[in-house]
């Protein structure tokens, strides 16, 4: 059975075959798309919520 798995950053599906998977030092498994989307979330810190290309991306409500 294959499995498709989220990407970490982004959201977006990674297929099988494709990808990067990341093993951080207590042993879990982390699962990116794109170099894009690893430099991203483990070089740079970033938030994936500021970025309007990721699923997880949540636009700030104007304050009226």
């Amino acid at each position: 059975m294959v499995r498709i798995f989220p990407c970490a950053f982004c959201g977006h599906d990674v297929e099988p075959g494709t990808g990067i998977s990341f093993v951080r030092k207590n042993g879990q498994v982390v699962r990116f798309c794109s170099r894009k989307c690893r430099r991203s979330l483990i070089d740079f810190k970033r938030d994936p919520r500021k970025f309007k290309w990721t699923k997880k991306y949540t636009p700030k409500m104007k304050a009226t």
